[in-house]
């Protein structure tokens, strides 16, 4: 049984709670520590740290730990747990906003998935939509894994989903204001910042 100093939490620590909590628009109060979220996720075999375990860690106060841990970078945000919390508990987004703050200080403790998502994101601000064979062609030079995946490539075109132009959405303009706004609402009027 490990036991902690839960007087011993620095306020710098609060702080960082309180902004990912904040930034989740999540009360980590609400949670009894049932375990539906853990028992649901898909991906919980592939983390360190179980979602009810995440959330527990941040009630102790123990913001570190959380930050370097691989399970919200392998979250894939499918709301499973979610949806199956008796208190409604928004823990996609918790997830999500302990990347952001993790990433904030310089922590990726499972690069690939980081990468992967700047590179998503940036493609969809630029183009409206996600650009499957210019997106792996990225992330492949991004990551180093320069030949993977080269042998759906042929799969990729049977099926439309790549050919030599890009898909776009025709107010792009639009698309970019949107992302402007969104990034200003949840970065606290910060900015444009993917």
């Amino acid at each position: 049984m490990s036991f902690y100093n839960l007087s011993s939490t620095s306020s710098g620590d609060l702080a960082a709670i309180a902004q990912i909590t904040r930034d989740a628009g999540v009360n980590l109060d609400d949670c009894y520590q049932c375990g539906k979220c853990s028992a649901g996720c898909p991906l919980s075999d592939e983390m360190d740290l179980y979602p009810r375990k995440v959330i527990r860690m941040l009630q102790l106060g123990q913001v570190s730990a959380v930050l370097k841990s691989r399970a919200p970078w392998v979250c894939a945000t499918c709301m499973t747990c979610t949806a199956r919390c008796p208190q409604q508990i928004d823990i996609d987004s918790l997830m999500l906003s302990v990347r952001h703050a993790a990433k904030r200080a310089g922590l990726r403790p499972v690069r690939e998935a980081d990468i992967f998502d700047d590179l998503f994101m940036a493609g969809v601000r630029r183009y409206g939509k996600s650009n499957e064979a210019l997106l792996a062609a990225r992330f492949n030079l991004s990551s180093g894994h320069l030949f993977q995946d080269v042998l759906n490539a042929p799969k990729m075109a049977k099926r439309g989903m790549i050919g030599p132009s890009l898909h776009k959405v025709k107010d792009r303009a639009a698309m970019r204001r949107l992302f402007g706004r969104a990034l200003r609402t949840t970065e606290g009027e910060k900015g444009d910042g993917i």
